[in-house]
């Protein structure tokens, strides 16, 4: 696994060309650090965890205002079916109105700033775009 924190120019164009007006929920699956490492750095006795939490919440307060919900964010306990129970330490799903909401929050200035907290505390994540297109 790769922690990749940011989207390559061709995922962006990729996800803005599929934008309908619709709203998006994005899947996040994220592995913490154990101890969170900052890119200045500083000292820290944050676990990862901690310092994701920081920008957990900076994401909040930026963020709900404009209409964007955490539907689901959790541990994961294990797996019913498949291999590979220690890849994933939390899930969240997050709902946005629309793909432009996620495209502005990306060049926010104040979300900017709490990406420090997300790149200290992560070890890895996948964030997966899903849309209407299925029932069940």
């Amino acid at each position: 696994m790769i922690n990749v924190l940011q989207p390559t120019g061709d995922q962006v164009r990729a996800f803005r060309d599929r934008q309908t007006g619709e709203p998006i929920a994005m899947l996040n699956l994220l592995k913490f650090r154990a101890r969170a490492a900052y890119e200045d750095g500083r000292q820290t006795d944050l676990s990862g965890r901690e310092a994701y939490q920081l920008y957990a919440d900076a994401f909040r307060e930026i963020n709900e205002p404009k209409g964007v919900k955490v539907l689901y964010a959790g541990e994961t306990k294990g797996l019913l079916i498949g291999k590979g129970d220690d890849l994933w330490d939390a899930v969240a799903i997050i709902q946005y109105p629309s793909t432009q909401i996620m495209l502005d929050m990306l060049r926010d200035q104040d979300y900017q700033r709490a990406q420090q907290h997300r790149a200290a505390g992560l070890e890895g994540q996948l964030l997966i775009e899903c849309g209407t297109g299925f029932s069940f």
